[in-house]
């Protein structure tokens, strides 16, 4: 039998006295013990099922690990309510709130930790740290870094195709599968796709995964028969079979798009309990053996914030034997015991380093001015590339002003090994806007250009680009010169894309347009009240005059600069000092143009000059060549 119920029905002058007026009676529900052993193998079971498919780190600074322990405790409360009846018997209520207080004072003071962890790493405070995850080389020479392609046609190291057109091409691979019964059931694992160098070419390699449950039941207990690699610049495609005798035990066994004891996730949690996992990868050495790659991270701001890759766990897709390797030994290619790790080509994957490029771009100035002045602040265009450089996979994106997304201060090259940061200073087109000139080129047709990759065309920054098909199927090529995205060529454009027609009609419009090939200094700084006397401040090549023959060159002191929308293009007028002639300069053909400024020195190449009026504002010259700034002596 329970214990009779005791309650206090002494009169309200003894509860006051006693001071328990504000008090609730508890009420203890029967065999109140047991129900609290109860309570706690729910919370450990539940607890452990989550565990096992979240699988969360038990890491103070991962967001998961406050949101896991806070679900426990919650599991808790609810357990408490259920088993003393409280949800269906008021008088057990102050009870089960008893109960519930040191899980409810733990889930405070989880939130208590989380948000000052959160508030000292945010980036009102801590500007200066985010844009220090990421160092950036800013003194690069394009030359010297990106390997030169010259017009003889070197093509060996480019990437014909992208990433789309390459995984329609490995779609197609699947039927080899049919040689050993095992067509139709699996696909192309995408989301672990990664471009590699792989002996030499640059390639991507694609894993797979179960087509549905059914065919996972079916074949599971063998596991993944190989994976497909795809050749991006000869366009080869193949399936790499890990056994070449078919040998079931040999093949691929753990998988992230694996279930249960085989998930690739799940063992390295179990190895690794603190670890916090980024970005899974898949990957093949030289060999061909497969391997996913397990990114370590780390919070360097704060509590929370300022995620970084601090190692990797590099993880044999066959045996499951795992190792992990920091960012010190994969910087210099090589393990503490010797192993050769230069073959592992992607460490950081590309949102992460888009992510600290703007952090850097963004704050390196400090918060407030990313704020307000917005001086010198920069971001990345939208969309990335990729390039080899010396066994290595750079990612690449254009930089541009905060203020502007129509044109590209210069681009930035990663290295996503080493996550070694070059900046190289070129004004001109987004990859936006090159491939709208590409699309332009063959709109009777309907093809869609690629996103461009970036190379280096006898000394030329050149976005070159594949032009697709609804299908995905490459039809043609295009080039775009990324100071002027005018300078446009592609192949003969009728569905058999041919190469080097396409290089050379790049290289004779670049002879054609070699005035209209322009860098700019865009880091020159005049005074608005620089001193200029007389001739010094118009200069020019011809008769000497200020109203200068036709095809005049003709530099000078910007003392004004208006624009003005003229049939969907902007045009700018620029006085120069000691002149009343205006000079148009269309955006269309000099993109840079949006870069001119008042008190800069500017060279110009104009169509004609005529004597100026007295009614200067309705007097211009087509401008026809626009070349470098300098600064005044």
């Amino acid at each position: 039998m329970s214990e009779p119920i005791q309650v206090d029905f002494g009169n309200d002058k003894s509860r006051k006295t006693s001071g328990s007026s504000s008090q609730e009676v508890l009420i203890p529900p029967d065999r109140s013990g047991l129900k609290i052993v109860i309570d706690f193998i729910i919370t450990a079971v539940v607890g452990a099922v989550i565990y096992y498919f979240w699988l969360p780190p038990m890491n103070f600074h991962s967001p998961d690990f406050y949101i896991f322990w806070a679900v426990i405790a919650g599991v808790f409360i609810l357990s408490v309510f259920l088993t003393s009846s409280a949800l269906i018997k008021p008088e057990y209520v102050p009870y089960a709130k008893k109960r519930s207080k040191i899980p409810l004072i733990i889930v405070i003071a989880l939130v208590v930790i989380f948000a000052i962890g959160w508030l000292v790493g945010c980036q009102l405070f801590r500007a200066k740290s985010y844009s220090s995850l990421l160092s950036v080389d800013e003194n690069t020479d394009f030359n010297k870094s990106v390997t030169v392609i010259d017009s003889t046609k070197d093509f060996k190291n480019v990437p014909m195709v992208d990433s789309t057109a390459s995984e329609t091409l490995a779609d197609k691979v699947l039927g080899d599968l049919a040689s050993i019964g095992l067509e139709s059931q699996f696909d192309l694992a995408t989301q672990y796709s990664t471009q590699i160098n792989y002996k030499g070419s640059p390639c991507r390699v694609y894993p797979l995964r179960y087509g549905n449950i059914f065919k996972w039941i079916n074949n599971t207990r063998d596991g993944f028969p190989g994976y497909v690699i795809v050749n991006m610049n000869t366009q080869d495609t193949q399936f790499v079979f890990v056994d070449k005798n078919q040998n079931t035990e040999n093949y691929i066994k753990y998988s992230p798009t694996e279930h249960f004891q085989k998930n690739l996730k799940r063992i390295v949690r179990f190895k690794y309990p603190q670890m916090i996992i980024g970005n899974i990868s898949f990957e093949a050495d030289d060999n061909g053996t497969p391997y996913f790659i397990c990114q370590s991270l780390k919070m360097r701001i704060g509590l929370v914030s300022g995620t970084d890759v601090q190692g990797i766990v590099l993880v044999n897709a066959v045996t499951g034997d795992m190792n992990y390797y920091s960012t010190d030994e994969l910087k210099t290619g090589k393990s503490s015991d010797g192993t050769d790790l230069t073959w592992i080509d992607q460490v950081y994957d590309v949102n992460l380093l888009v992510q600290q490029y703007n952090y850097y771009g963004t704050y390196n100035n400090g918060f407030w001015n990313s704020v307000f002045g917005q001086t010198g602040v920069k971001k990345t265009t939208t969309g990335a590339s990729y390039l080899a450089i010396d066994d290595d996979v750079y990612c690449y994106t254009g930089v541009t002003s905060v203020n502007s997304d129509e044109s590209i201060l210069g681009f930035i090259l990663i290295n996503q090994r080493t996550k070694d940061a070059l900046f190289y200073s070129q004004t001109g087109a987004t990859e936006v806007s090159a491939m709208n000139s590409a699309n332009g080129a063959v709109q009777d047709k309907g093809w869609q250009s690629t996103f461009p990759l970036l190379i280096n065309l006898d000394g030329e920054a050149t976005y070159f680009m594949a032009l697709k098909d609804s299908s995905n199927v490459v039809k043609s090529y295009a080039m775009v010169n990324v100071s002027n995205y005018n300078i446009v060529a592609t192949d003969a454009a009728n569905g058999n894309p041919y190469l080097n027609t396409c290089i050379d009609n790049y290289v004779s419009a670049l002879k054609a347009n070699k005035n209209k090939v322009i860098h700019v200094d865009t880091s020159v700084d005049m005074p608005t009240d620089s001193p200029v006397k007389g001739s010094d401040s118009v200069k020019t090549e011809g008769d000497g005059n200020a109203s200068a023959p036709k095809e005049s060159k003709i530099s000078g002191v910007i003392s004004d600069i208006l624009s003005q929308n003229e049939s969907g293009s902007t045009c700018y007028y620029v006085k120069l000092e000691n002149s009343g002639a205006w000079y148009k300069i269309s955006a269309d053909d000099y993109p840079e143009a949006i870069l001119l400024r008042k008190g800069q020195r500017v060279y110009l190449t104009v169509a004609k000059a005529e004597s100026e009026t007295d009614n200067e504002e309705e007097f211009y010259s087509e401008v026809e060549g626009l070349s470098e700034y300098e600064s005044q002596a």
